[in-house]
């Protein structure tokens, strides 16, 4: 594995993805998230018998990757996209079955350094969080213009904020905003005390109006099934999480393709489950090493799922 350099140089749990994608048979790995290029780049340097189709919706993470990864010719391929149009481009490459997929989700460090992307409640900027600069909706428009309710119920939803309530009247009885300082200060404002005192009170804040800016919980079900359906026999999938939504998505999609059923609410009967067609790789998602989280605190949250799909089994 190389270093690479930039503010894309530390992909999250590298050691570990390269292990499980490795593995999987010859052919193309899709990373459905390729960011700056980081796992893509120590993956084809572990197996030479994969190539790569790079999916970003970041402009700029598209370039960074198109750069660390020249030096593998046509061993890469890179569309700018959504994850959720994954489908669309596959079958546009005349690509229709894949060995392996990678999905790692979330904001990355080179998004969160960069005050004028708007994603840091660190960093003074403007109020904008789209990892997309060329789609319509910023937080800004969120924070300004939902009503309450509608707020409260972002904070809640995607980052199970318990001082929703507060943080959104807050907000509404303050705004206009217009940077990511003033947020940050209003939200801390907010919350109680105790709260101020754990962590950063504006972190579940920024978190939810990422999410809702870029409609990262919306389309990850989808992707995920899609790219599920494609895998070859022994092909493999991993997904690196990092909040409790995402990862309750991914386990879902995972226990179902494996044929799990959700456990039954009280009182009734369990249900049938899908015919299996993936194995998991673990029961328990993975977590970084110490080793890792000594160097790279922000990977502290990141959660590693992976899967095989099984041999001879229809698709999902």
């Amino acid at each position: 594995m190389t270093a690479g350099s930039g503010p894309y140089h530390r992909p999250v749990m590298c050691r570990e993805v390269v292990e499980v994608l490795a593995e999987a048979p010859a052919g193309v790995v899709v990373d459905a998230t390729v960011g700056g290029g980081g796992h893509a780049e120590a993956l084809l340097a572990r197996a030479p018998h994969l190539s790569l189709i790079g999916l970003d919706r970041d402009p700029d993470a598209l370039r960074a990757a198109a750069e660390r990864l020249a030096g593998y010719g046509d061993r890469v391929v890179l569309r700018h996209g959504r994850f959720d149009a994954l489908d669309d481009m596959l079958n546009e490459l005349g690509q229709r079955r894949i060995s392996a997929c990678l999905f790692d989700l979330g904001v990355s460090s080179a998004q969160l350094d960069r005050p004028e992307r708007g994603f840091s409640y660190r960093l003074d900027g403007p109020l904008d969080m789209r990892m997309d600069p060329g789609t319509e909706v910023t937080a800004a428009d969120i924070v300004n213009h939902a009503d309450e309710r509608t707020l409260a119920s972002i904070l809640r939803r995607n980052a199970d904020e318990r001082h929703g309530r507060r943080i959104a009247a807050a907000i509404v009885a303050r705004r206009p905003l217009a940077t990511t300082a003033q947020l940050a200060r209003v939200v801390a404002e907010a919350v109680p005390a105790p709260a101020r005192r754990r962590s950063h009170p504006a972190r579940r804040t920024f978190q939810a109006l990422r999410i809702e800016v870029n409609r990262e919980l919306e389309i990850l079900e989808t992707a995920l099934t899609g790219a599920i359906a494609r895998l070859v026999a022994s092909g493999r999938g991993v997904v690196l999480s990092y909040h409790s939504g995402e990862d309750r998505i991914v386990k879902s999609v995972f226990r179902r393709a494996a044929g799990e059923s959700p456990p039954p609410r009280p009182g009734l009967p369990p249900t049938p489950g899908n015919e299996a067609v993936v194995r998991l790789l673990g029961r328990r998602a993975r977590t970084p090493s110490e080793a890792e989280l000594a160097v790279n605190h922000r990977a502290s949250a990141a959660r590693l799922r992976a899967l095989e799909r099984l041999p001879a089994s229809p698709s999902v």
